[in-house]
């Protein structure tokens, strides 16, 4: 099939990860991948929610939004509403636990790392670029609590970063964007580690169904898309 920008079927888009793009958040990261741009701040504080008050662990969580000038139709403000709709608290828990699978949160303390992901620009994948992009931004905070002496080794336990793959006119896609993805006969979500394992996957198909051979097709293509990401995070770790 003919792909956007003339990319192969296993291609990702263009990828770029800028730290420390604010200045007040422990970690700050601007993700872009292709049209998708993603803010991806995390935040310290010094309280964890009431289920694990005094066990002596410490949680990592996500918070999501697409801001209004995101997409092509103002997003309304979800605030303005009243409450989040079911899509936002879907992605917001998926990035809760990507995240929290790669932290020992016995060795942070009791206290809460909170990854805000606002998509600022939406063509397709926000919820990976914000995983990808998340785990950076809590990368850095840790490292903050590490260099300040507030904690005494580095928790994280392997990367992790995301990636969406699609069944595309009988073809297997990676990264798909916008386009790609609304005229998809299967879409699915891979968020994995740099140990080649798959920490969750999400799927569904929107038109009819799949083979056992498509389902190991795309989580070949994913598991290879998620090792050239985590390459990626680990150049922006070496730029600053």
């Amino acid at each position: 099939m003919n792909r956007n920008n003339g990319r192969a079927n296993d291609q990702l888009r263009s990828v770029s990860m800028q730290r420390k793009f604010t200045s007040h958040a422990a970690g700050s990261v601007l993700i872009k991948t292709g049209d998708t741009h993603v803010l991806c701040t995390a935040s310290i504080e010094d309280r964890v929610p009431f289920h694990i008050r005094n066990t002596n662990q410490g949680w990592v969580t996500g918070e999501y939004s697409l801001l209004p000038g995101s997409t092509i139709v103002r997003s309304t403000r979800e605030a303005t509403r009243g409450k989040q709709g079911g899509r936002t608290m879907e992605i917001q828990r998926l990035i809760g636990r990507s995240l929290r699978s790669c932290v020992d949160l016995t060795k942070i303390g009791e206290r809460s790392i909170i990854v805000d992901c606002d998509v600022l620009q939406a063509d397709g994948g926000t919820r990976c670029a914000s995983i990808t992009g998340g785990f950076l931004a809590l990368m850095d905070a840790i490292n903050h609590l590490v260099e300040s002496g507030e904690i005494q080794e580095n928790p994280i336990k392997y990367h992790v970063a995301s990636v969406a793959v699609g069944l595309v006119q009988g073809e297997v896609v990676l990264d798909l964007d916008y386009s790609e993805d609304f005229g998809a006969d299967v879409d699915m979500n891979f968020v994995g580690n740099e140990f080649g394992e798959f920490i969750e996957v999400q799927g569904t198909a929107e038109n009819g169904a799949f083979s056992e051979n498509h389902l190991k097709e795309m989580a070949a293509i994913a598991k290879a898309g998620i090792q050239s990401l985590i390459e990626e995070q680990k150049s922006a770790l070496k730029s600053v």
